[in-house]
């Protein structure tokens, strides 16, 4: 992948993770009811409201976030791994439990449409990790 496709890839995955981590631990109340921003509410969708877990959530999208944002302004090999593994370390549990539990609140449409958004970023970061795995270069800023 060249470089500029990585650093694109990599700030697709770390921007929505930055805002609705920043929003969860800032206002974990209005993120639990409002998130994304418009309908279907889709973490409400799943009650009861637990400020304590809506902080830790906020805390974890947050931190998945920021590595694949110091990945993307490092564009090292080393760092996009660790950015990468640490991700998947959230994103994958995260998507597999939506797989398995559709929430009651959506219809069928709206849960399709969360969970296939959740393996999109799997796929994504799987993409990028093995990218980089596969790569020979230490750092591809010099990397086209």
């Amino acid at each position: 992948m060249s470089r500029r496709w990585t650093r694109v890839a990599l700030m697709v995955l770390a921007l929505p993770n930055l805002f609705a981590g920043l929003w969860a631990v800032v206002a974990p109340s209005s993120w639990y009811e409002n998130f994304p921003g418009w309908s279907p509410h889709l973490v409400a969708a799943l009650p009861p409201y637990n400020e304590h877990l809506a902080t830790d959530a906020g805390a974890g999208l947050f931190a998945s976030g920021l590595l694949a944002l110091l990945a993307a302004f490092l564009m090292r090999r080393d760092v996009i791994i660790v950015a990468m593994t640490g991700y998947l370390a959230f994103a994958l549990p995260h998507a597999l439990y939506h797989l398995a539990t559709p929430a009651d609140a959506l219809n069928a449409s709206e849960d399709a449409t969360n969970t296939l958004s959740l393996w999109v970023a799997v796929v994504l970061s799987s993409w990028l990790l093995v990218d980089a795995l596969r790569s020979t270069e230490p750092s591809l800023k010099q990397a086209t």
